[in-house]
């Protein structure tokens, strides 16, 4: 296993569950069209966004709830850009974030599998662009639209993998190897170049739930990592690649 696929994880942490208004909204449907590859790549979001897609796009302010659990599905929803969380709550009130998702993936598609209901909820970690396609017309295009298919399957499968790995590591990992892997991969570490990067506001309570520590855990390993170099707080939090010793040391 790689270092790239072993920091694949989803997060912890709470949300409200406050449904709130989207500022605005653009619908548009016709007859589908196909779209070709570019350059040997398919480019979802050119396809989603032609004018032979019937969709919706929505924006949300941080905070704002995309879907809540408990509702009908109607939508598969695409990230276009920002951050979304998924989060699930118990019967006994406990809330915990199961994926932190960014530009480019998917999410709610479990409607496709015959789920009547949204098992969990969705919410913008910061202000969003989300596309929304319709049910009906996503199972027709992933039937007719072959590179759409593609591209959605190894979406569910690298989703899978995450989850996975987040299970391994809640096992078997210490709170303190947690929250480095955590924060590497809220910097999508792997997937940039830059030797730092800057990750959207993040509390060291999202933090902690993230993880399954305590917020004075977080805190404490914040100030060591920030001693050691690992991170600095110089407009924003930057997390610097050498995060990664801390999870790879035994």
């Amino acid at each position: 296993m790689t270092w790239k696929n072993k920091f694949e994880i989803a997060g912890r942490r709470k949300q409200t569950g406050q449904r709130t208004t989207p500022l605005r909204s653009l619908a548009g449907r016709a007859t589908p069209r196909r779209v070709a590859p570019s350059n040997g790549t398919f480019k979802v979001q050119a396809f989603l966004e032609s004018a032979g897609i019937a969709r919706t796009i929505v924006e949300y302010r941080r905070g704002e709830a995309i879907f809540t659990q408990g509702d009908l599905p109607e939508h598969v929803h695409y990230i276009q850009k920002g951050g979304v969380k998924l989060s699930v709550l118990s019967k006994a009130g406990r809330q915990a974030v199961v994926a932190m998702l960014g530009p480019g993936e998917f999410f709610g598609e479990g409607c496709l599998a015959g789920q009547t209901v949204r098992m969990g909820s969705a919410t913008a970690s910061v202000d969003s662009t989300v596309l929304l396609v319709n049910i009906d017309q996503m199972r027709r295009l992933l039937h007719e639209q072959h590179a759409l298919s593609d591209r959605f399957i190894a979406h569910m499968l690298a989703r899978n993998i995450r989850i996975e790995q987040d299970l391994v590591d809640q096992l078997f990992n210490s709170s303190e190897k947690r929250l480095a892997r955590a924060l590497l991969l809220l910097a999508r570490y792997g997937k940039q170049d830059k030797p730092a990067r800057t990750i959207p506001p993040v509390s060291q309570e999202t933090l902690a739930e993230m993880v399954g520590t305590t917020r004075s855990r977080v805190n404490f390993f914040m100030k060591k990592f920030q001693r050691l170099g690992f991170i600095n707080y110089e407009d924003g939090l930057k997390i610097h690649g050498s995060l990664l010793t801390v999870v790879l040391h035994d």
